[in-house]
């Protein structure tokens, strides 16, 4: 399958997988030191291709373990009608171009979509009352009739750690984090995003 129709036809299943993964869509009880609502920053130190100079709002830290989407990896536009025609949804006044994100290189056949917590679904997780994550078709629906958040950015894939895994990363200082602007998150050229969290970073857990 052509991978447009692989990764638009994600969106499908993609709250059965949410629920599998522990990513609810309400917001569960955080306490320090969980960075939920966080950037993740990649250091110079990581030693990991998939993640070098990678900058990832962490969509949940918890004691069960830590979900998060890279921001700063565009791969490719199209068409935001080409992708609901092809989850089946002539919906001919659908306009404008979505440029598509590596979001994590965790089944990079699953499609979010993070954005401004001015849009609110069924299916929408809220991160830290700012910014939020949702995964429909309605909000594909909304976004192309300029109905859906201010601001979003389409990502497939994601990245996963197990309990304590992440700290353990931290603590062989293969990342550092930051606070989360909105600016930065959605507004920012992609090229300079880790360049400017990387200096806002903060101390580490």
């Amino acid at each position: 399958m052509p991978w447009p129709v692989r990764a638009v036809l994600a969106f499908v299943p993609i709250l059965i997988t949410m629920s599998l993964l522990g990513v609810a869509t309400q917001t569960s009880a955080q306490s320090p030191p969980w960075l939920t609502g966080q950037l993740l920053i990649a250091s110079p130190d990581m030693g990991d291709p998939r993640f070098e100079r990678t900058v990832l709002v962490m969509v949940r830290h918890d004691r069960e373990g830590a979900f998060g989407l890279v921001i700063n990896r565009p791969i490719r536009e199209e068409p935001l009608a080409a992708l609901l025609d092809l989850l089946g949804e002539k919906d001919t006044t659908a306009t404008g171009q979505v440029r598509i994100h590596y979001g994590g290189p965790v089944q990079p056949e699953l499609g979010f979509i993070l954005h401004s917590a001015d849009y609110r679904d069924a299916a929408t997780r809220e991160i830290d009352g700012r910014v939020a994550m949702t995964s429909s078709r309605d909000i594909m629906r909304a976004i192309g009739n300029n109905a859906g958040p201010k601001k979003s950015i389409f990502a497939f894939g994601y990245a996963g750690w197990a309990p304590g895994q992440l700290e353990g990363e931290i603590a062989r200082r293969g990342w550092v984090t930051a606070p989360a602007d909105l600016a930065l998150i959605f507004d920012e050229n992609r090229a300079k995003v880790w360049d400017v969290a990387y200096s806002r970073r903060t101390q580490d857990l």
